[in-house]
């Protein structure tokens, strides 16, 4: 048992040294905001599971949101990835960041038409 727990330490240990060298800074930004959205999503869920969904449409709302905004920094995360460049010719970091920013004020703007 306890060599299992070495192990794993040794594992996510090595991880987090090869994550934090060969990851460019950008695409660490776009990680802590991707594990920030996932947070609120829990916290959400959280909440709603344990004080109760009475304004059901407000709750569906900011979880539609967050769902939509994981997705869309996915996207964005996928589109930044310099190992992508060949899947990705004709994009630009910055007409990705762009399209991101477009797609989010979009979904927002539902999200907000759907508070009711």
């Amino acid at each position: 048992e306890m060599a299992s727990v070495q192990s794993l330490t040794g594992v996510v240990t090595r991880f987090w040294d090869e994550y934090s060298v060969k990851t460019p800074q950008r695409l660490q930004l776009i990680d802590c905001y991707l594990a920030y959205i996932v947070l609120t999503g829990v916290i959400q869920f959280l909440y709603c599971c344990l004080v109760g969904t009475f304004p059901f449409n407000s709750f569906l709302s900011g979880f539609i949101s967050c769902i939509g905004s994981f997705v869309l920094a996915v996207c964005l995360r996928v589109q930044s990835n310099p190992a992508n460049k060949d899947q990705f010719k004709g994009i630009t970091s910055q007409r990705a960041f762009g399209d991101f920013i477009f797609a989010h004020c979009v979904l927002h703007l539902v999200a907000m038409n759907f508070l009711g």
